[in-house]
């Protein structure tokens, strides 16, 4: 039999209607229950599950509603005892809680007038026109809400694009700023992959393989499942690929989304080709094409994640493209060599084979005088060959030798870059870095004088238990002015992608330097400079971890205009 009980004026949130339900069907007594507010959408779900009875007839949409099918009318006072609970809990929560609740868009600017993100999950029937309220507010969107209709979603994001602003979602289930996870999402260290997703999981299970094999994220952005449709056209999906772009912190963006329409997945991969930065991309369902410019195309979500993480540690160009040394290279045509001068010959040989690599060049059959290659002006040499140790110590002891070779290659109108290595350890100099510090430091002043500037790269060879202490070598280079990569092969690669930069077409490098075209105060890019500050409309569960992660946030104590009656809504709308 099937009782039913209305509680007037009493609005929840649908979300956590959906999960008291779902704990009150366990009772014992109860063969089915539902609790919903008492919207026309509900009413019809109340029909389609045999639920319906005559009470409900009059139920408003701030009504809530609660039918109980049992053979046990006891049953029912337990039941609503049960959702009478879970509603004080919720109040009593929220008094305790220290997040600030308001009832108004007003109020929580009030409290919050820096905000510069609203999180919206409520139902979407109410959805789109609170996201409109938002963005009128210039507020970026995260909007979890689902059931918001195409037509909504693309006037919500071509008006947040006309704006500078950037709308997540509908449907978006994940997100990751600054470290502070949105909706569905995890504790993910920070790092430097960012990503785009149409695909809330998706994005979860990169970034947890990322973690898990000890990489980072810089940001995660969703853009809800409809974003790569034909009708929408990528709006929000461009929008978030252009602002990790223009992102310092991000060197590497991975992107996932089920297989785009034609024409929308061609637009897409323009984008990653002119975004100055390596993009792995996966269209779940889609075979992988072949790679091409600077885009990899994978065919798993954990091939995604492995080769983001691939990238992401080899990758160190984006990180200084825009330093001053690149720029005032770029203007000095002559500048564009990569001297290499080495103690340690096999670091040498490694060098050379990825320079070759790099630039088609054929190798050499043998390395007479430890000329591990010589092309053009560029050079990497081997200074621990015999050629150079006759009557001297080897360079991991005595570094004059290459000390007087790096000032002569400062000197030489043709150098970009200069490698060096630094192997310590027992046996070895005692203070390597400390010798090439000052060398260093006086190339870098006398290019300056002179209007012109030298990058230099260094690699360490060792440890922290090392006499020379591996941490120590590395901030003396640093301080110094000089690149330290993790190894011997990471700042070959650097390099090369520095010169590559430089050799670069007029149009390569305006994508390395004017990908974020936007205005300085572009939104977005304000959005992920930091840690968000928050106006959450909705699930208070998201407010709490966005705070616990170290965003700010106002809860916005949320409930439909006028009872939730559209037509006087709407009236009331317009009479603002």
């Amino acid at each position: 039999m099937l009782y039913t009980v209305v509680k007037k004026n009493m609005y929840q949130d649908s979300v956590n209607l959906m999960l008291l339900t779902n704990h009150l069907s366990q009772a014992e007594g109860v063969n089915q229950v539902s609790v919903m507010m008492g919207t026309p959408a509900n009413k019809d779900i109340f029909k389609n599950s045999g639920l319906y009875t005559s009470e409900l007839e009059d139920a408003s949409p701030n009504d809530l509603c609660i039918v109980v099918d049992t053979g046990d009318e006891s049953v029912v006072e337990n039941v609503v005892k049960g959702v009478d609970e879970f509603i004080n809990n919720q109040s009593t929560q929220s008094q305790q809680s220290a997040i600030p609740v308001t009832r108004t868009w007003e109020m929580s600017q009030n409290k919050m007038p820096n905000a510069n993100l609203a999180v919206i999950s409520i139902a979407g029937e109410h959805a789109a026109s609170e996201t409109n309220k938002a963005l009128d507010r210039d507020l970026n969107v995260f909007l979890f809400s689902d059931n918001v209709s195409l037509e909504d979603e693309v006037q919500l994001k071509l008006k947040a694009q006309a704006k500078g602003l950037i709308v997540m979602g509908p449907d978006c289930g994940t997100g990751i700023l600054h470290e502070v996870p949105i909706a569905f999402a995890n504790v993910i260290e920070k790092g430097n992959i960012g990503i785009v997703g149409a695909s809330g999981t998706g994005i979860q299970e990169i970034t947890s393989i990322i973690s898990r094999r000890g990489g980072g994220i810089s940001h995660a952005i969703g853009t809800g499942g409809r974003d790569l449709s034909a009708d929408v056209g990528a709006i929000t999906a461009i929008r978030g690929l252009e602002a990790l772009a223009s992102d310092p912190e991000t060197d590497v963006i991975a992107f996932v989304s089920k297989p785009p329409a034609p024409e929308v997945r061609d637009k897409v991969v323009g984008v990653f080709k002119n975004l100055g930065k390596p993009v792995v991309a996966v269209f779940m369902g889609e075979k992988p094409h072949e790679d091409h410019d600077n885009v990899h195309y994978a065919w798993t979500l954990e091939d995604t994640a492995l080769k983001a993480l691939e990238l992401a540690e080899n990758s160190g160009l984006n990180r200084i493209i825009h330093h001053d040394d690149v720029k005032k290279i770029k203007f000095n045509p002559e500048q564009r060599y990569i001297k290499g001068y080495y103690c340690g010959g096999t670091l040498a040989l490694e060098a050379a084979m990825i320079v070759e690599e790099a630039f088609h060049i054929d190798p050499a059959a043998d390395h007479p005088e430890g000329i591990m290659l010589k092309h053009e002006g560029t050079e990497i040499i081997d200074l621990g060959d015999d050629a150079y140790t006759q009557g001297r110590a080897h360079p991991m002891i005595d570094p004059s030798l290459r000390v007087d070779i790096v000032k002569e290659a400062a000197a030489n109108p043709e150098t970009a870059v200069i490698l060096l290595d630094n192997v310590v350890g027992y046996g070895g100099h005692e203070d390597m870095a400390g010798v090439f510090a000052p060398v260093i430091k006086e190339a870098k002043e006398r290019a300056e004088a002179n209007n012109k500037a030298l990058i230099f790269i260094a690699s360490v060879t060792g440890t922290q238990g090392d006499p020379q202490v591996y941490e120590n070598q590395v901030k003396t280079l640093e301080e110094a002015g000089a690149i330290v990569a993790k190894s011997n092969a990471q700042a070959t690669r650097l390099a090369v992608d520095i010169i590559k930069y430089l050799n670069a077409s007029d149009s390569t490098a305006k994508a390395y330097t004017e990908i974020a075209a936007t205005s300085e105060s572009d939104a977005v890019k304000e959005l992920i400079s930091g840690k968000p500050r928050v106006i959450n409309v909705g699930l208070k569960g998201f407010a709490e971890t966005i705070q616990e992660n170290g965003g700010q946030v106002v809860q916005y104590q949320w409930a439909p205009i006028a009872g939730g009656n559209k037509r006087l809504a709407r009236i009331l709308e317009k009479l603002k």
